[in-house]
This record gives structure tokens, C-alpha cells and sequence, in this order.
């Protein structure tokens, strides 16, 4: 045999090699534990076919605690680019097979090196998180390595699209930079994220906590907000990075992607018509009024189990991708709260970074009241959602469908946050405050006066709704640009994003502003 072929034949060797990762015995663990291994994930993920490795022959370089006798091709992580549904992006995935997926300084690198190469191309980056923290043996050098991702985290915030997909555990610091970036995928059963483990937990505060109640797939979805998707299992989580990516550009300076739309602009839901009920108490279901609007009703929800007061998603309208934001009615009334404010502020941002227009759809009867949500900095929350919607330079079309009051009207993309097109209901609402609340201010004391105070009151309120809760007070001043059949409301949202589709606006020159925290 030549020399030449017997180069190749090591190359195949050490590429076979490569791809076993931490070993045959290694990768039976990881399926024994439901979990696929780095390469069967970016399979699943890409299209078929379209992977390419790089840095598959790079090895750790450490010395301390007899590191150097271990050393596996590609330390812990597969990196490269590939396509999904035609586009390309880039990707690493932490194979637990080598050293349980540990960061090392040659790991960052790797990972460094195609985030580098991402906003080079101006391609979105997926990172398959599976991995048991820093590599102690490496010390300050994983710290580093930690603090080198983060920092392009940072830099390509609101530049290229960032997804991170939890499908192990995610501990420490490495937690933040799926925080930093734009989704965050759990998957139930097998992931998990927190700061400081169940061990350190019980020796500092003494509680006694499980890593699934500490920082399990349902814990972040639910109560903390940090995980925007629980998924099933690991495949429900790639297929929900590949639909997710229907809705988004490549990178800022990308519009959405467009498919064609067999759904007909122009149709009519008489559903729509009565689906407000007649006692302004009484809730219906948004989803109901999503559902009928969007294109083929179909509608990607996100955070869908945290702050159910508000909705937040993706969806189409004659093929056009839009971020739909609505108050919920049938959860606490679709009042806003810190939680609420907050939810809908990062999502409304994440549209306006990445040209995706924004389709409010408003009943909000105001702020949660109480001690629990002042100190909890609601003011401040609010603010975010105030802020976000103000900053938007995208298309913003709003439909009021029944309440908007006082500083929740505001916050709810008004006209003067600068809604292109504002649209009503005839059942809309809107008013500084409730006819109830408005006349007990009002008439205070002409009802203390009067012989039968609750009539008095009865009878201001009904005269205080006639005049102020509806629609054509706020027509008469151009802050509602029409009142609309609701039935109409599809027709009339796609010719407004058709008429918005050349908007442009610039925000004043600065070298950001300073949003309320």
C-alpha cells in the first residue's frame, strides 16, 4: 500500500474515531438514559444530509490532575453548519459521552470559533446544551472560556437569531448563556437548569430540593419564565427549533421568510360577531379569536404556561410572518402584572430586532392591584412593555376587542407609542377607568347627598359608559383609526401590514437607551 492511502486509512480511523466520542460503552449510557448522543441530535435537527463538521481533530491540552491521560477527538463538543429547510445555520452540540459534555478552554474555542463564524454570515446559532459544567481539572481556563461565550452572546444579541435547546443538565455558569440568548428549549424528563445544585441548596439554606424541582423543565416553563418551550422529548424539542425557524429571518437586516398563502384574505368569521359576551365580567377565550384570524389557524404560542394573562407567538397573515401579543380574558381577567409586562416586553423586542411586525390584540382591564405586585416592582414592568413597544420601528397594528383602560390602554401599543394602524371593535372599551370605578370618583359626593346613593350611582355609571366606554370617543381624536366589523378583522389586518410593508422609521442616534430593569 502507498504511503498516500495509508494517510487516508488514518484519516478514515481517526474520523470513525471522532464520531464515537467518549466510546461505544459511553454512548449505550447516554440512550439507556432516553437521551440521544451530540451527533444522532444534529441529525435530527438539519436536513438530511447538510451537516459539516469543523474542529473534529481537537484535543484538550491540560495537564493538571492526570488529564493527559484522557483525551478524546473533538473534547466534548460538535461543532459546524448545516441547513434547515433550505437555510443555513450554525451549530454546536455537547456530547456527555466526553468528560459528561464539560466545558474545557479547547471547547469555548470551538464554540467561539462558529459563533464567530455565524455573525460573519449573518446565520442564526443553535447550541444542544448537555453538558455538567465547567471542567474543574481546567480551573480559571473554563471560567474563561464560560465568559469568551457569553461575551459573543452578547454581541450578536439582535444581529443573528440564538436558540438554545436544554437536553441535559445545564448547571452553574453555564446557564447563562442560554439566558442571554433569544429561546430557550427544555425538555422534560431529562434537562435541567439552575445556578447552585440540590447539595449546595441544602448547606446554605437548608431546604431539601430535588433537580427536577429545583430547576426542571416545568419549573421554568411555569414559574420562573426562563424556558420558553417544555418539550416531551428530545425530538419535540429540534422540531420545535425547526418550526420556529419558519417565523424568523437569518439576522437583522432580513425580512421573515414568506410562503404562500391558500387561506383567503378576505374571509369572513361570522363567529367573531358574538363571541364578546354581553356582561363585560364575563371572559371569552382569545385563542378562539386567534385561531379564526391568522392563516390556516395556525399559531406557534410561546412561554404558553407562564403568565397565561397574556399570549405571545408567531403567526401568519397572507403568508407574512407576525408576532401576535393579546391580553387572555379568561385567565385573572387579562390584567397585566410584573410577570404579564415582562413576557410580552422580550417578545416584542425580539420582533422589532428581527422585522417581524407585531398584531396586538387588546382587552385589558388595568393593572393587578396590590402589595405582592408594588413590591414586586410592577411600576418597573409595566415600564418594560411601555418601553418596547414605544422603541418598535416594525409595523405595529393593534385591535382593541373589548377593555382598555388607564395605563394598560397606554402600554398596549396606543396610537401614541406609535401603532400604525389602530383598529376597534364596536365593543371596545376605552376609557381611563371602568364606568364603576369612574362615577364613585365622580359623584362621591352628590351620591352621599342624595336620598338613594347606590341609584345615583346606577345612574351616572350608565351615563358615564355612554359617554366614554366605546369606541368612537377615542375615533373622534384619531387615536382609533377605524371601528371595524369583527368579522372583518383578518381582512382588514393583512391590507394594513400590506400598506405598512415600505414603513420606515429611525429611532433617535444613540448608543442604546436605558431600559427600566
Amino acid at each position: 500500500m502507498s504511503n498516500q492511502l495509508e494517510k487516508v486509512k488514518e484519516l478514515i480511523a481517526l474520523r470513525e474515531e471522532a464520531r464515537l466520542g467518549g466510546g461505544e460503552k459511553a454512548i449505550q449510557k447516554q440512550h439507556e438514559r432516553g437521551k440521544y448522543t451530540a451527533r444522532e441530535r444534529i441529525a435530527q435537527l438539519l436536513d438530511e444530509g447538510s451537516f459539516e463538521e469543523i474542529d473534529m481533530f481537537v484535543r484538550h491540552r491540560c495537564y493538571n490532575f492526570g488529564q493527559e491521560k484522557k483525551s478524546y477527538l473533538g473534547d466534548g463538543v460538535v461543532t459546524g453548519y448545516g441547513t434547515i429547510e433550505g437555510r443555513l445555520v450554525y451549530v454546536f452540540a455537547q456530547d456527555f459521552t466526553v468528560f459528561g459534555g464539560s466545558l474545557s478552554e479547547t471547547m469555548a474555542l470551538k464554540i467561539c470559533k462558529i459563533m464567530d463564524m455565524a455573525m460573519k454570515m449573518g446565520a442564526p446559532v443553535i447550541g444542544l446544551n448537555d453538558s455538567g459544567g465547567a471542567r474543574i481539572q481546567e480551573g480559571i481556563n473554563a471560567l474563561a472560556g464560560y465568559a469568551e461565550i457569553f461575551q459573543r452572546n452578547i454581541l450578536a444579541s439582535g444581529v443573528i437569531p440564538q436558540i438554545s435547546a436544554i437536553l441535559g443538565p445545564c448547571a452553574g455558569g453555564a446557564v447563562y448563556s442560554p439566558a442571554l440568548t433569544d429561546f430557550t428549549i427544555m425538555t422534560k424528563g431529562i434537562s435541567y437548569m439552575f445556578l447552585t445544585g440540590p447539595k449546595v441548596v441544602k448547606t446554605v439554606t437548608g431546604e431539601d430540593v430535588t433537580q427536577e424541582a429545583l430547576g426542571g423543565a416545568a419549573v421554568h416553563a411555569q414559574k420562573s419564565g426562563v424556558a420558553h418551550f417544555a418539550a416531551e422529548d428530545g425530538e419535540e424539542t429540534l422540531s420545535i427549533i425547526r418550526k420556529l425557524f419558519s417565523y424568523i429571518p437569518q439576522n437583522n437586516l432580513e425580512e421573515p421568510p414568506l410562503v404562500e398563502c391558500n387561506d383567503p384574505i378576505d374571509r369572513l368569521e361570522d363567529s367573531l360577531n358574538d363571541i364578546i359576551p354581553d356582561s363585560a365580567n364575563r371572559p371569552y377565550d382569545m385563542y378562539e379569536v386567534i385561531g379564526a384570524i391568522v392563516d390556516n389557524g395556525e399559531f406557534l404560542e410561546i412561554q404558553r404556561d407562564y403568565a397565561k394573562n397574556i399570549i405571545i407567538g408567531f403567526a401568519r397573515f397572507n403568508g407574512q410572518a407576525v408576532g401576535v401579543v393579546a391580553n387572555q380574558p379568561k385567565f385573572l381577567a387579562g390584567v397585566l402584572d410584573s410577570n404579564a409586562s415582562r413576557k410580552g416586553a422580550r417578545f416584542v423586542r425580539f420582533c422589532d430586532a428581527f422585522n417581524i411586525p407585531l398584531v396586538t390584540l387588546v382587552d385589558v382591564p388595568g393593572f393587578l392591584p396590590g402589595t405582592g405586585q408594588e413590591y414586586n416592582g410592577v411600576i418597573l414592568h409595566g415600564a418594560k412593555l411601555l418601553y418596547a413597544y414605544g422603541e418598535a420601528t416594525v409595523p405595529k397594528v393593534t385591535v382593541t376587542l373589548r377593555k382598555s383602560y388607564g395605563g394598560s390602554h397606554i402600554v398596549m401599543s396606543c396610537k401614541q407609542l406609535r401603532g400604525d394602524m389602530n383598529y376597534a371593535w364596536p365593543t371596545a372599551e376605552i376609557a381611563v377607568m371602568g364606568g364603576a370605578g369612574a362615577v364613585e370618583v365622580l359623584y362621591a359626593k352628590e351620591a352621599k347627598a342624595s336620598e338613594n346613593p347606590a341609584q345615583v350611582l346606577q345612574e351616572k355609571e350608565a351615563e358615564y359608559n355612554k359617554l366614554f366606554c366605546n369606541p368612537y370617543n377615542a375615533a373622534r381624536y384619531g387615536y382609533i383609526d377605524d371601528v371595524i366589523e369583527p368579522r372583518n378583522t383578518r381582512f382588514r389586518i393583512i391590507r394594513a401590514l400590506q400598506q405598512l410593508a415600505t414603513k420606515k422609521v429611525v429611532n433617535p442616534a444613540k448608543k442604546h437607551g436605558n431600559i427600566p430593569l
